[in-house]
């Protein structure tokens, strides 16, 4: 199924995105030449994640000067309502500095602490994922389903290690060790709203990973639940968002995927 129109929102969102990702292909071409610090162990930030996500907070404040940030690298800015945007300017950073093209634009539309809106811009391969509550979710103007596969041993499912110091590495490897033994394939591609989109695009089957923050689910979550997938905490809590975890899968994959890596 085909789509011919977006809302005045998701094209807000949309042009945004795409203006950043154009930016960050030019950078990306560069990237050798890019100043580059250190904000953790493995976590890194560039010049690249600094110049898109100062062009996203004037593109996104031009058009809805109410709405407050919530933004990967300045942080949290009120706004003067209930509406605020989350933003990730560059998920995968790490990939996009070694010249790996699995990176996204991530926007996300909160009202009231409810997603209502969510772009993924995947520039280097040029897809625009996006959704709106209740509208479906969509890959450029192509309806997403997530996968119907309900058995485990034909599945892949994608997965996300968390850095060191944030996550319990020894409980992640034995819960990867035990997906790995009863499913077709594990994949860390290591953009965590990218690989969102992937599930809603059947792509993946499922996805797990934990250590995250709220830019980099809110979009994905919402595109993989408009496209009839679940999203849930690993362990069932029901806002991936600010939980600091995310299972996603079909309905018939979340109970038996999660028992697996939860090892239950």
């Amino acid at each position: 199924m085909r789509v011919t129109s977006k809302s005045a929102l998701i094209n807000v969102m949309a042009r945004a995105a795409e203006k950043a990702g154009r930016g960050l292909i030019r950078d990306f071409g560069e990237v050798e030449h890019l100043q580059v610090s250190r904000k953790g162990p493995a976590d890194f930030v560039s010049q690249a994640d600094l110049r898109a996500e100062r062009m996203l907070r004037e593109e996104l404040a031009k058009v809805r000067p109410d709405f407050g940030f919530l933004m990967e690298e300045s942080g949290e800015s009120p706004g003067r309502g209930s509406e605020r945007w989350i933003v990730d300017p560059l998920d995968g950073t790490t990939n996009f500095l070694h010249g790996i093209p699995h990176w996204a634009v991530s926007i996300a539309a909160e009202r009231d602490g409810e997603i209502i809106a969510g772009v993924v811009y995947d520039a280097a391969k040029d897809e625009l994922f996006w959704a709106e509550r209740g509208g479906g979710a969509f890959v450029n103007d192509r309806r997403l389903r997530v996968a119907a596969r309900r058995d485990l041993p034909s599945t892949l499912i994608g997965t996300g290690i968390p850095f060191l110091g944030v996550g319990d590495h020894p409980k992640y490897l034995a819960s990867l060790a035990r997906v790995m033994a009863q499913t077709a394939g594990v994949r860390r591609n290591g953009a965590a709203a990218l690989d969102l989109c992937w599930v809603a695009a059947g792509r993946f089957d499922g996805f797990w990973e934990y250590g995250l923050k709220p830019w980099d689910v809110a979009a994905g979550m919402l595109i993989v639940r408009e496209a009839g997938g679940f999203v849930t905490e690993i362990g069932g809590g029901a806002n991936p968002v600010f939980g600091g975890s995310v299972i996603a899968a079909n309905d018939h994959l979340m109970k038996p995927l999660t028992a697996l890596i939860l090892g239950t």
